[in-house]
């Protein structure tokens, strides 16, 4: 091992806006907030997610390969119909493409996840 994992960082146009969303779809708290940048995890010793502004964001284009999506979390859930509404509700979008036991989404700055029935 050459070092151990510290985080993730997501470009976005409003960090503190797109942390509250993944605070909430997954379950972290708020560990650090300077403004252009935001870092959600279960706790401040263990790895998170950080959100930083990017000025000239894009949001990717999925399905479509004009932007390409960069990265997209895949989100374990019991049951995909209340998983769902929950994610629409908290400001994500339904995208085309998924499954049965998957589906794609869009989180409010743009980013694809996937909610994935629990098997």
């Amino acid at each position: 091992m050459i070092g151990r994992l510290h985080g993730i960082v997501i470009d976005c146009p409003d960090p503190s806006a797109l942390a509250a969303f993944y605070e909430k779809l997954l379950g972290m708290v708020r560990v650090q907030d300077e403004g252009d940048w935001v870092v959600i995890g279960i706790s401040a010793d263990q790895p998170g997610l950080a959100f930083a502004r990017a000025a000239d964001f894009t949001a990717p284009t999925w399905p479509a390969p004009d932007v390409q999506q960069q990265m997209h979390f895949d989100v374990m859930v019991p049951d995909l119909d209340e998983a769902e509404r929950a994610a629409v509700a908290l400001g994500a979008r339904r995208l085309p493409g998924g499954a049965d036991v998957f589906r794609v989404f869009a989180d409010p700055a743009g980013h694809p996840f996937c909610l994935c029935l629990e098997t």
